[in-house]
């Protein structure tokens, strides 16, 4: 198939070159996201494939039904940028990676979480500057606390099974329950009100839907322990920014570390180390001394750019070859 990638990066481009080694596809990068104002950037391809901050609109997948586009390849697992009823109805397939390497995500979320709890990066900043003072890089030991995942999903357990491993009590709140996974993993099923009045720790992985769009609100943050630690690597609209920041400015939120920020469209995966940034509430966030704050890499490992680059080029193979594509996403 002739594809067009769009919102390309360097990592990108490579990745998938090498998974489609035979040349199987024709693959064309763009680093322009995919919306109303660069579709016709796919005319003459069969197939698109876009990342996590394109918007495949009702208007922008009618336009690409009429250029000929078939198929949506994401190369992501979250799809809440694309109107997959709208899809349904102009005929266009759309696919996505359900899972890649769950392992990344959830290490990368430890990393936010010890570099909070620990400071090292307040302290890398000290010794830089010859500062070998110890004075406010007090931390605590996650041993013995309670490790809270919203969601038990893959990624959910693979953090939960590194919290295990730190001696941590394990709870999760997911709203499709799985005992054996539970007994397997080590953790208890909880309500939520009662995974946020108990953990320690409290680790997003939920998916962003109607349902989940700011599950940590300002009532939320009320509930928890004063100093609990929240870190997402999950969906940036999951949480209430305008009320985490009041929790970190009264002292209820001890720390945050985000991998992702409900308006990262725009600013995340881009350099505008030469310009003033525009957005005003990601600015006062970045103020805060607790606030750890990266741009969206919990996937950015080389195995997982690898898995990704082979589930979404076996995507377009199946559907070009008339067989399921079992990765497809359809309306409920």
């Amino acid at each position: 198939m002739r594809i067009a990638v769009f919102d390309t990066h360097p990592y990108d481009e490579r990745a998938l070159t090498e998974a489609n080694g035979t040349g199987e596809h024709t693959l064309e990068f763009f680093e322009e996201r995919l919306h109303d104002k660069t579709v016709e950037l796919a005319n003459g391809f069969d197939a698109v494939c876009p990342f996590v901050n394109c918007r495949l609109t009702a208007s922008v997948l009618h336009r690409l039904a009429e250029i000929g586009v078939r198929l949506v390849v994401l190369r992501a697992s979250g799809f809440n940028g694309i109107d997959i009823a709208a899809a349904e109805r102009e005929g266009i397939v759309v696919a996505r990676v359900p899972a890649y390497s769950p392992e990344a995500v959830a290490e990368h979320a430890f990393a936010l979480l010890l570099t909070l709890v620990r400071k090292t990066h307040r302290a890398y900043n000290r010794v830089r500057e010859q500062n070998f003072s110890l004075d406010s890089l007090e931390g605590f030991t996650l041993h013995g606390k309670t490790f809270g995942a919203l969601g038990a999903g893959r990624i959910g357990q693979c953090a939960m099974r590194i919290a295990k491993g730190f001696g941590c009590k394990l709870i999760a709140y997911d709203p499709y329950q799985n005992p054996q996974i539970a007994a397997d993993t080590g953790f208890e099923y909880v309500t939520l009100e009662r995974l946020l009045q108990e953990a320690d720790v409290i680790s997003l992985h939920l998916p962003l839907t109607e349902q989940s769009h700011h599950i940590i609100n300002a009532a939320a943050l009320a509930q928890t322990r004063r100093g609990v630690i929240l870190i997402n690597t999950s969906r940036g609209g999951l949480i209430d920014t305008s009320a985490l920041i009041d929790s970190l400015k009264s002292g209820q939120v001890g720390g945050v570390g985000l991998d992702v920020y409900e308006m990262e469209e725009g600013v995340f995966f881009h350099d505008l180390s030469d310009r003033p940034l525009q957005d005003d509430t990601l600015a006062r966030l970045m103020i805060f001394p607790n606030a750890l704050i990266t741009s969206h890499q919990g996937f950015l490992t080389r195995e997982a750019l690898r898995a990704i680059a082979e589930t979404t080029l076996g995507n377009a193979s199946a559907f070009a070859r008339g067989e399921p594509v079992v990765n497809q996403v359809k309306a409920s």
